[in-house]
């Protein structure tokens, strides 16, 4: 095959083109073999992953996770083999038996891409919009690493500099939440994101005609970013010069995002299949597979024919990829001797260290003091901010009330924001009221990797954040979400704004930690424990925090562990076991009172997160919870789900199993009879029924 370019502007040969039909063709065969998938849009994309792959992104994949690398974004996860055949090309690992198991049990080739599960896949993508949230979310972690490492640089001459790549779909731009990370991508002028924008026209029901029909491009440049559009070739396929120069002409573009419209034809060349709805998401069939090959000058006779020449010109890229991994490590070293101080700093961050003697800046607060947690939250974030400079994030508007300002003289904003606080490399982000958005590009931050983000709003808008938070608790990502105001002690905001089901639904996540302290010190070593635990076993953590002033008592290092004995009982063994959490450990604490003044020895329990007490053995379990003390009552202002596995046949709860009202928080507590005498009261019933059960 000739080797010629075919243009001066980009090296395309038409060994390159034998490599995208292989790419097809690879497609094909891998939906066919298995029997289910989706090929049509791999087998359209196939020029444009290429592209990318082999022409256009900083990457070396003999190592994957180099600091230095571009990043690529497949937002539409459901085309996972456009990644895969790319990565199987590039050699990051996967095998032709890798993609012969597509979709099949314990293969490197899921349905959808999973971060973490094959080499080379920078995010998990799968529920639409997600992806190109988590691309801002990268550029924006891009952004704030330069600002830690190298802020002085001229722009595209620091190490820390590049591209996040990102290929979009029709369902991705229908997603609600790509509107609010567009918007904020563009309000922050994160002029290192590239998008293009696969407009094929086909969705499941058919042609988008159905329920798309809005200017793409004109709702993007209004948003602030750089837009361009690309034709066909005239045969119908992807014309690879003109998307060379748009994607070049898009990572030139440095003050805006960029994105690029491609018509394309979904399964293309397939003579019968091409632009149809059932080449999404079915298998073409063998007849359809054997026409399309001969199309292309592939033996229909052979599945997963990859050729000696193909495969050997495209495995150059790894050579390629070494040779700017060596080129970056110079740029890199000379970046070290002018920068002593920072490159210390960057190797501690990398290697996951925390500063020297950080755990002493964390305030202690005296008991006896009435304090709302989620004040207590800002104090120790200020403190953790002062020494922790990879520690950044902000609230959906709501910074004022979930007390999440770190440093309120600077505010990451980009140059040319009017604000005084506005610098480009400020601690403080304002996501605005994007709570759904915040969520997926908080993700986007922590896959980017070298900074430690948060993120904060209301409990009840969790629901907003669900699925970013589903993702992060999927690809174990080190976020901390900052939910305040997280029970009806809110008050008189109402039902709308006070969370009942929200701390049962959040515990419901596999991998999601969420901790709910009773007290400021408990929030304190809450906030130690996540800190660590982002470093050693990573996984997202929320903290529920109160709007309301809670009693304060004396700080307790069994918060790390989940749950302890706060109070022990006196005058014997525990007769009642009170299990409380957050603002309601208060009431199982005057109820002691009450049940110890009666001479019924009463233990209470704190149990600020059922995740980290889950964690710990048996023996330590059985020890806080003692398997011989039957009589158990659990005390939470919200739906009773969580406890009724910690209280038992003979345990009651002391819960809110309705929505809340309009009125100041002692009222609705006392109407709702989350109080005092309803907890001594349910002790009463369950020390007599575990009587009754031992009689």
């Amino acid at each position: 095959m000739s080797t010629k370019p075919t243009t001066t502007d980009l090296e395309w040969t038409e060994l390159d083109q034998r490599a995208v039909d292989t790419a097809r063709v690879l497609a094909m065969d891998s939906v066919q073999k298995v029997g289910n998938g989706h090929p049509g849009t791999a087998m359209s994309l196939a020029p444009a992953a290429y592209l990318l792959f082999q022409k256009m992104m900083r990457h070396d994949p003999s190592d994957a996770d180099w600091t230095g690398r571009d990043r690529f974004v497949l937002s539409p996860g459901h085309t996972s083999l456009t990644l895969y055949i790319q990565l199987f090309m590039a050699g990051y690992g996967l095998e032709l038996s890798d993609l012969k198991s597509f979709r099949t049990w314990d293969s490197k080739t899921p349905g959808h891409p999973e971060h973490g599960h094959t080499r080379g896949v920078e995010t998990t993508t799968g529920p639409l919009g997600q992806g190109i949230a988590n691309a801002v979310g990268m550029a924006m972690a891009a952004r704030y690493e330069r600002g830690l490492f190298d802020p002085e640089a001229p722009e595209g001459t620091s190490p820390f500099d590049h591209t996040i790549w990102a290929i979009v779909s029709d369902g991705d731009l229908e997603e609600g939440i790509s509107a609010e990370a567009s918007s904020l991508a563009g309000h922050q002028k994160l002029g290192n994101i590239v998008a293009l924008y696969d407009d094929n026209h086909i969705s499941i029901e058919g042609d988008t005609e159905t329920a798309f029909s809005e200017d793409v491009l004109g709702r993007y440049e209004a948003y602030g970013w750089h837009v361009q559009r690309i034709e066909q070739a005239a045969n119908g396929d992807f014309d690879v010069h003109a998307l060379h120069a748009a994607l070049k002409a898009a990572q030139e573009e440095t003050e805006r995002p960029s994105i690029i419209a491609a018509r394309t034809i979904i399964a293309w060349p397939a003579p019968n299949a091409q632009n149809t709805e059932a080449s999404h998401g079915s298998a073409l069939g063998a007849e359809e597979v054997a026409a399309t090959k001969r199309v292309m000058g592939f033996d229909p006779e052979q599945d997963f024919q990859v050729e000696d020449e193909v495969f050997s010109h495209v495995r150059k890229v790894v050579d390629r990829g070494r040779e700017a991994h060596a080129t970056w490590d110079k740029r890199i070293q000379e970046w070290r001797e002018a920068n002593p101080e920072r490159a210390a700093e960057f190797d501690r961050i990398v290697a996951g260290e925390l500063p020297d003697g950080w755990e002493k800046t964390l305030p202690v607060f005296p008991a006896g003091k009435d304090v709302a947690t989620r004040k207590a939250s800002g104090e120790v974030l200020k403190a953790l901010g002062g020494v922790i400079p990879e520690l950044w994030g902000g609230s959906a508007d709501l910074a004022g009330s979930n007390n999440t300002t770190i440093d309120p003289s600077s505010s990451f904003l980009p140059k040319g924001n009017p604000l005084p606080e506005a610098d480009p490399y400020g601690r403080t982000i304002h996501f605005g009221i994007r709570e759904h958005a915040m969520g997926s590009t908080m993700n986007g931050i922590a896959l980017h990797g070298n900074t430690r983000v948060y993120g904060g709003t209301f409990l009840v808008f969790s629901d907003y954040m669900r699925p970013a938070v589903r993702l992060a608790a999927l690809m174990k990502l080190p976020v901390t979400y900052v939910w305040t105001h997280d029970s009806i002690g809110l008050g008189e905001d109402g039902p709308t704004h006070q969370p009942v089901e929200h701390m049962a639904a959040l515990r419901a996540i596999p991998g999601l930690n969420m901790v709910r302290p009773a007290d400021a010190n408990e929030t304190a070593i809450a906030w130690r424990e996540i800190t660590k635990r982002h470093t050693v076993k990573p996984a997202p953590h929320g903290l529920a925090l109160t709007r309301q002033n809670v009693p304060t008592y004396e700080a307790n290092e069994g918060v790390a562990k989940g749950g302890y004995v706060l109070f022990e009982a006196e005058g014997g063994r525990p007769q009642v076991i009170l299990i409380g959490t957050g603002s309601e450990v208060q009431l199982a604490v005057e109820a002691r009172e009450q049940l110890q003044a009666e001479g019924i020895p009463t233990r209470v329990v704190s149990m600020p997160s059922v995740e980290w007490f889950e964690e710990q053995d048996q023996a330590y379990r059985d020890g806080v919870l003692l398997p011989d003390v039957k009589a158990r009552v659990a005390v939470e202002a919200g739906i009773g789900l969580t406890w009724h596995r910690y209280v038992g046949e003979a345990g009651r709860i002391v819960s809110l199993e309705h929505f809340g009202a309009s009125a100041d928080y002692k009222v609705l507590y006392r109407e709702f009879g989350l109080t005092t005498e309803a907890v001594v009261a349910a002790a009463r019933e369950s020390i007599e029924h575990a009587d009754a059960n031992r009689r």
